[in-house]
């Protein structure tokens, strides 16, 4: 049932793979001096990427990803070494290498991309002085440099490239930043990219966008691209192969088509069951999750790493470590660590169960409408900037039901964060902007709020370590927000503590830890228990989980679902991740440039009619299978400033089905695009035609390629459609 034991196999040839991959990792085990002694964080790893090849690199934070990468450019952490093992680059073995040698290596061979452009540009110099800076690393002379950084932009598709020349790293948007990155990371023509993270701070549509980028550069150079990221569905649309690493082991490698359609690893398979995918929401199901955490670095285990959060596992699995079990598959041979892979698709299933009764009760499900928690009614906001006014919200008007979710979603500069902060009177409206809290007016700002009203409008933040103070106790944390939010003293505050760890799954074993010594999980469980310490009525949620695992994701959206069934809280959720938003959320408001340009139902905005640009977004969501639902729509341009915003339609000088000097002159009116007035769309196209046109590019897209260009919908003699 196991399969034949590895040594059947054609043994890991070296010597062939020196000479035809990009990067060869033979027996890798790397090791961190902590506390007086060795502690393995990598054991034993071997994988190859082949030339022009794309790899990703997938598992948990902490599982030994960015150190695999580490090691690779031998750039360890002084308390970090390579024990064992092999690393050949292009031919030379890394470790061998001499300081010139090793330098010519990084400047020519090899480069690397890292998760937050932002911290990889030098804020003092231009992107004049850094690009070419790599190109003059590369053996260019300082003229020759400038006149090349200046293609390389152009051909990382930046548009006005001798404005973003004189510019500085805070001038430029998040996904221009990191195109400048790629560009320098491509400017030595290097034979491996290393990308680690590279989109996790990106919304959709840059995502996207970055993604296209490497894609087309990785075929124009012949790269080689190892590709880091905890986001699976970026690996099923840029790999070909996937490595799964645990614990400092490969515990399955394949095709990617292969490891995602049939995993073969209880650990692959429960990540794969962690996402939020088409068709599952709150509603419907809890999302599967894996039981307990990853083993502390160093920890020697008789039998399989996953053994004690693995539900297969028996006493086999916990005496006797698995070897690496090959087996041929659709797409090549593919490996893992498990004494039963071939049951591992069968593995049982834990928390995902079907929710008996619904979260929803509205009149859509035939039930009376619920009481509004919270209504914004022409809501604006405008900053002025060195003497000029910007409109950050444009007249919002939306409404949230008790026990509601909202989901808001757009790109980044699209007003989500600032309309939360007009929710919470962290920012004073203009004038003429209308807020209630149950049906009650709400002062525009906190400080003349009453307690009643600052305790029952709370938010838990996309970043827990810059919210919770780093010097107080968990328990600290919570009883603070407890005695102030909950006006509880002495031993109301213990028993109010114990119900509210409970409430949010946090073990009271780490009451006594500071911040520091939590998992980004616990973190952000610490951060919402401290949001609930007053019963508040609405919690606004911004990025929540978009820096956690899928593991870990999966049980704070679990988390928060049972609190909102529970307690009857609503949600403002702001997330960039679609697929997480479709989950929680029971209506979804689309904003752009600070308008709102679409409102409805979640499902209804997702499965259409929708706005052109609710239709944008959801063609850069990527999927696991690596395939589309729908043609990928290219926006052209960036996000305009808010401070000089388009006239007529806000968003006609992107619109890929722009119809003509209506869309530039005349602002559209909202149309009743269903569910009884409840999706609501703001756009001259009308609704039948916009339901007709997306309807047809769905059709189409199972003939298309994922790189097919779209623009406007052509009609059948091939002219822009009206």
């Amino acid at each position: 049932m196991n399969g034949p034991p590895p040594s059947s196999f054609p043994a890991f040839d070296v010597s062939k793979s020196d000479r035809t991959d990009a990067l060869t990792v033979v027996g890798l085990t790397v090791a961190y001096r902590m506390r007086g002694r060795d502690r393995e964080v990598l054991q034993d790893v071997s994988f190859r990427v082949r030339r022009g090849e794309a790899y990703g690199l997938v598992g948990e934070s902490g599982c030994g990803k960015s150190t695999v990468a580490m090691a690779a450019l031998r750039y360890l952490p002084r308390n970090g070494k390579v024990k064992a093992g092999k690393i050949v680059i292009a031919g030379a073995d890394v470790n061998k290498l001499d300081a010139d040698a090793l330098r010519t290596l990084r400047a020519n061979t090899i480069s690397m991309v890292y998760q937050d452009p932002g911290r990889a540009l030098n804020p003092s110099l231009t992107i004049a002085r850094q690009v070419s800076e790599a190109f003059e690393a590369a053996g260019a002379a300082p003229g020759e440099a400038l006149q090349r950084s200046l293609e390389m932009l152009q051909r990382v598709r930046i548009a006005s490239p001798e404005r973003v020349m004189d510019s500085y790293p805070h001038q430029l948007s998040g996904g221009m930043q990191q195109r400048v990155v790629i560009a320098m990371a491509l400017a030595s023509n290097p034979a491996l990219l290393i990308l680690d993270e590279p989109t996790t701070g990106l919304d959709a549509t840059v995502e996207a966008e970055v993604l296209d980028l490497v894609a087309q550069l990785r075929a124009e150079f012949g790269t080689a691209v190892l590709f880091i990221s905890h986001n699976l569905a970026v690996i099923g649309r840029m790999c070909e192969r996937v490595g799964v690493l645990y614990a400092g082991k490969l515990v399955e490698e394949g095709a990617t088509e292969d490891v995602f359609t049939r995993p073969r690893h209880p650990y692959t398979v429960g990540l794969l069951r962690c996402l939020p995918t088409a068709g599952r929401s709150k509603d419907s199901e809890r999302l599967d999750t894996i039981a307990g955490g990853l083993p502390a670095p160093g920890s020697v285990t008789r039998g399989c790493i996953y053994a004690e959060r693995c539900r297969l596992a028996d006493e086999r699995c916990r005496r006797e470590a698995p070897p690496p079990y090959r087996v041929g598959a659709a797409h090549g041979d593919q490996m893992s660590r498990c004494h039963y892979h071939e049951r591992a698709i069968e593995l049982p299933r834990g928390s995902a169960q079907p929710r008996t009764s619904p979260a929803r009760n509205d009149a859509t499900a035939g039930n009376p409408p619920r009481a509004l928690a919270l209504r914004a009614e022409n809501l604006s906001k405008t900053f002025h900037v060195s003497g000029a006014a910007l409109r950050a919200v444009d007249n919002v008007s939306l409404d949230l039901a008790a026990g509601e979710t909202l989901g808001l979603v757009g790109e980044s500069g699209s007003g989500k964060t600032t309309l939360a902060k007009l929710m919470l009177g962290l920012l004073t409206p203009d004038a003429g902007s209308v807020l209630e809290l149950d049906g009650a007016p709400l002062a525009a700002r906190v400080t003349r709020r009453n307690d009643e009203q600052v305790k029952s409008l709370q938010i838990v933040f996309q970043n827990p370590d810059s919210a919770l103070n780093r010097a107080h106790s968990v328990k600290r944390l919570i009883g603070r927000a407890l005695s102030r939010l909950g006006a509880l003293r002495g031993a109301a505050i213990d028993e109010r503590l114990a119900s509210l760890t409970a409430a949010v799954r946090l073990p009271e074993r780490y009451l006594g830890s500071r911040t520091r010594q939590l998992s980004g999980g616990l973190k952000q469980r610490v951060a919402i228990a401290r949001a609930f310490a007053g019963e508040p009525r609405v919690v606004v949620c911004d990025e929540p989980t978009s820096a956690l695992d899928v593991s870990v994701q999966a049980a704070i959206l679990n988390l928060l679902a049972d609190l909102q069934r529970e307690r009857g809280v609503s949600y403002v959720f702001i997330s960039h991740d679609l697929h997480v938003v479709r989950y929680l959320s029971d209506r979804i408001a689309v904003l752009y440039l600070g308008r709102l340009l679409e409102v409805g139902p979640a499902a209804a905005v997702f499965d259409g009619p929708q706005h052109p640009y609710t239709e944008a977004l959801l063609s850069s969501v990527p999927t696991l299978d690596g395939h589309p639902g729908r043609t990928r729509i290219r926006l052209s341009g960036d996000l305009p400033s808010a401070a000089s915003p388009p006239s007529g339609c806000v968003f006609h000088t992107r619109c890929p089905r722009k119809l003509g000097a209506i869309c530039e002159q005349q602002d559209p009116p909202f149309a009743n695009a269903g569910d009884g007035g409840a999706h609501r769309i703001r756009c001259h196209i009308p609704v039948d035609e916009l339901r007709a046109l997306q309807s047809a590019s769905r059709e189409q897209v199972s003939g298309a390629p994922d790189d097919a260009p779209t623009g406007p919908a052509k009609n059948a003699d091939g002219d822009a459609s009206r």
